[in-house]
């Protein structure tokens, strides 16, 4: 078993998507989520679905210790950012070597990097006049949205569409793609650590 914690920042939709996803399999298990924001409503979504979920603030994401020593209780292997809004520390990432990755709502590298999240996103994708968007799935490494990418999927953006439709077609694209991505690199990760 594969025991995977989720990392988000807000309301949790994609969080619980990819939950619903592996609610019955045998070899992957979503265990924990962690968030960097007590208030957060993915931790209402964590408690519907019976998954414990904890929060860190600013400065113990920074250093990181408390963090790994709770994924380290979880027996956590791998780890998923959904929505996740901070940059996760060195101390994370040398401790969960490729077996860390992200969703972004653009096909990177265009409209990514620091600051670049949600509806900045949609928003700069309707500023640019770009024709097609989608999203990129990706490992994380020490700059944002820089990581390896493991797949994309696009979408058309029609003239008239405004950021909140751009939004709507990128997140029919999560929920369709993230939690399928997640199992086939979740099994490539199992298959290099043998």
């Amino acid at each position: 078993m594969v025991n995977v914690a989720i990392f988000a920042s807000g309301n949790g939709s994609n969080a619980e998507n990819i939950a619903n996803y592996f609610s019955d399999n045998n070899n992957i298990s979503i265990t924990l989520i962690v968030s960097n924001k007590s208030d957060a409503y993915v931790h209402e979504r964590a408690k519907k679905l019976r998954i414990p979920s904890v929060s860190f603030n600013k400065i113990e994401f920074a250093d990181g210790i408390k963090i790994l020593k709770t994924l380290k209780d979880y027996k956590i292997d791998f780890i998923v950012l959904a929505g996740f809004l901070l940059k996760v520390p060195d101390s994370i990432l040398e401790s969960y070597p490729e077996s860390i990755i992200n969703i972004h709502p653009a096909l990177l590298p265009k409209h990514g990097g620091k600051g670049m999240y949600g509806d900045r996103v949609h928003q700069a994708v309707k500023n640019a006049g770009d024709l097609e968007t989608g999203i990129t799935i990706h490992y994380i490494n020490e700059n944002y949205d820089e990581g390896d990418i493991i797949f994309q999927s696009f979408c058309d953006v029609l003239l008239e569409d405004t950021p909140d439709d751009i939004a709507n077609k990128v997140h029919a694209l999560e929920y369709e793609h993230y939690p399928k991505v997640i199992e086939e690199t979740v099994k490539k990760y199992c298959l290099k650590s043998r």
